[in-house]
């Protein structure tokens, strides 16, 4: 986890309930969980394996090891997941290598967050050289925080993560805003005790208490996430 949380972003912002605002990544703020999957495809395919597109929605936002060892499982491939990890890390950094496109109303929604100096933290599953990366993109200075999957014990569907997250700011999990675009992270928010946006990317997600639905980040902004965390449980 690498922070440079000021003391003052500690303090709830202009009064509102709202203490943080922890974002996912692939598939949420960047445009990369396609990627992954094309990565995925690609790897397997000159181990000799097709993979089925039916598949790609068990694998997607979820840990490495989880999606590379089901992978391995459901292709018999001969290959360790330590082996299959750096593959997949090494051919997803290059793909990256010229830049990711943001999700549509990220960049505003970023801006906005900024501005008001909400705490914003980065919080993926993907590990820490691939979010180093995707940051050159999205802009290292939009995040007080960030926590990567390869720097916690367990990391999503775990609320280890963003539990990390809201400890690091010194703020009330339930005080917190985590957006997210699959089941899998918004498993870990919710367990974290989190209010959830969900951005579904690959896969639909339904609507539950404590938890929105919306098309794009477009639909959101710092009122609609201080709303999010005033209604009552």
């Amino acid at each position: 986890m690498t922070s440079t949380v000021p003391a003052s972003l500690t303090r709830t912002t202009e009064g509102s309930a709202l203490q943080a605002v922890l974002l996912d990544m692939d598939g949420t703020l960047v445009d990369t969980e396609g990627f992954w999957w094309d990565v995925e495809v690609e790897v397997f395919a000159d181990l000799g394996h097709r993979l089925e597109e039916a598949w790609r929605d068990v694998v997607v936002g979820g840990p490495m090891t989880r999606s590379a060892g089901y992978l391995i499982d459901v292709t018999g491939a001969d290959i360790a997941i330590e082996e299959l990890t750096v593959l997949l890390n090494d051919r997803f950094e290059k793909r990256i290598g010229r830049g990711v496109p943001l999700m549509p109303g990220a960049a505003r929604l970023l801006g906005e967050l900024a501005a008001h100096q909400v705490p914003t933290a980065l919080v993926s599953a993907s590990h820490r050289r691939i979010i180093d990366r995707v940051l050159e993109s999205v802009g290292r200075h939009h995040f007080a925080l960030t926590v990567a999957g390869d720097e916690v014990t367990r990391t999503k569907p775990h609320p280890e993560p963003y539990l990390a997250a809201a400890a690091g700011f010194g703020a009330d999990p339930r005080r917190c805003a985590v957006i997210e675009d699959t089941a899998t992270g918004v498993a870990a928010a919710e367990a974290a005790g989190c209010r959830v946006v969900a951005v579904p990317s690959v896969a639909p997600i339904a609507p539950a208490p404590g938890r929105v639905v919306v098309p794009s980040l477009e639909h959101v902004d710092l009122a609609f996430l201080r709303e999010l965390v005033t209604v009552e449980r």
